[in-house]
């Protein structure tokens, strides 16, 4: 492993200014360091996933850890990356565990992780400019608001069962937030878990029998999957989903490092769908690249994918232990559903910053009404039954979203109308305009 990277310097400090980028490396015992924040940064929400969806903890663990040794590999160490749960598969998940059981869910995770393979390929050889034509910002931000909030009812069904720990939990992610700075900060989820969990324990709401009963080493619960087609619709927006969040983990490490990546993207979209579709081949929740661990890239300026090999590796270590698994299982309904009102929310107001990072202009009616008509139909979770297929708030939504964009988009060019406001109120004031 040695001689993969090369020492940064002295292997001990990082100047002002430096940083170390993914082909080099800190001495062993500071990227080993390193490596066990990374850990700790994806742990919060890589869990939330199995926890909320009944999939087995160490088996989500257990891929991801494989995943992240794949995409290191595949991208030939120049994307650091960990591949944590994605929250994108939660509601298709939960929709075909109710329906059909864990294995059908699992099929649709497989499915999605084959088809995000196949864009990656397509990508590598023909470059990625056709995904922004096809998902340009005022899409892809109505895909990932409407995924996020259509996920609010699932919160409320889990704060039901803790109120009082739900509202804890949420209050110590909102204090940790502000009080906090640099690393402490970023893992707000993490420690609103903890603290929520604690005081999940003094009210009793915490059952400790089954750690004991627990082995110490063993191999995760694995489950084949099995493919019911009329479920696969509830999983295909999820590969829009993913396809923009490994797109623009690319763009932020290029930016953060100062190297271009553009060439790496159609790797890491293939690397991500591969893991994805070992995920669902053996029991584990679909997987994409986290952007916690962006947090504590920019926090220490260090993007060594070292340190990414060495959080692999102790994730991989701890889901050989049930008795961790059984840990991580005893957290109770309260603690996630105040995590989930503050994650699920994050994503979707994730979608708005892609709009106000992108600068979409919403006083031309074919954004503002892409984003109107696909959000109300994602929130309300619109159902339409096509024989033996059943299709979703999130299916329609993201269907509604490309479909309306691009059908507005041609007859606007052929009409000579897109030039024209939405309405009086998307336009700016006359003192916004002498600005």
């Amino acid at each position: 492993m040695a001689g993969i990277w090369t020492v940064h310097g002295d292997g001990v400090r990082v100047g002002p200014g430096d940083v170390v980028a993914p082909g080099e490396r800190l001495s062993w015992p500071r990227t080993i360091g390193i490596g066990a924040q990374h850990v700790v940064a994806m742990f919060g929400a890589t869990f939330l996933v199995p926890l909320i969806t009944g999939f087995p903890p160490s088996t989500t663990l257990f891929f991801s850890a494989i995943g992240t040794v794949l995409f290191l590999v595949i991208t030939r160490n120049r994307l650091p990356s960990y591949l944590g749960s994605s929250f994108a598969f939660i509601a298709p998940i939960g929709a075909a565990t109710a329906s059909s059981g864990m294995s059908a869910a699992l099929g649709g995770i497989l499915v999605t992780g084959a088809l995000l393979a196949v864009v990656g390929l397509v990508v590598h050889f023909a470059g990625a400019r056709w995904i922004d034509v096809v998902m340009p910002p005022a899409v892809t931000g109505t895909i990932v608001a409407l995924i996020g909030f259509n996920l609010a009812p699932e919160a409320w069904n889990n704060v039901q069962k803790g109120p009082v720990t739900s509202l804890v939990t949420i209050a110590a992610i909102v204090l940790v937030t502000v009080l906090f700075r640099g690393i402490l900060g970023r893992l707000a989820i993490l420690v609103g878990v903890l603290v929520g969990y604690l005081v999940a324990v003094l009210r009793g709401e915490v059952d400790f029998a089954p750690i004991g009963e627990a082995a110490w080493i063993g191999l995760p619960e694995f489950t084949t999957p099995t493919f019911e087609p009329a479920l696969l619709g509830l999983f295909l927006p999820v590969v829009f989903v993913l396809i923009a969040e490994n797109v623009g983990h690319v763009k932020s490490v290029a930016a953060m490092t100062g190297q271009n990546l553009d060439d790496v993207t159609g790797r890491a979209l293939f690397a991500d769908g591969l893991a994805t579709t070992l995920a669902g081949a053996g029991g584990g929740s679909g997987t994409t690249t986290y952007a916690e661990n962006i947090g504590v890239m920019a926090a220490t300026r260090v993007y060594s994918t070292a340190a990414y090999a060495v959080a692999a590796t102790t994730a991989l270590v701890l889901s050989l232990s049930p008795k961790f698994g059984e840990v991580i299982n005893t957290i109770p309904g309260g603690v996630l559903g105040g995590a989930a009102t503050v994650l699920y929310g994050m994503i979707g107001v994730l979608g708005a910053r892609i709009w106000v990072q992108n600068r979409v202009d919403f006083s031309d009616p074919v954004n503002l009404t892409t984003a109107a008509i696909a959000l109300v139909v994602g929130i309300a979770n619109y159902t339409w039954v096509a024989g033996d297929m059943e299709f979703q708030g999130i299916a329609l939504g993201t269907a509604a979203a490309i479909g309306v964009y691009h059908v507005m988009r041609a007859v606007s060019r052929w009409r000579g109308t897109g030039a024209e406001p939405a309405s009086p109120a998307s336009v700016p004031g006359e003192d916004q305009r002498a600005r």
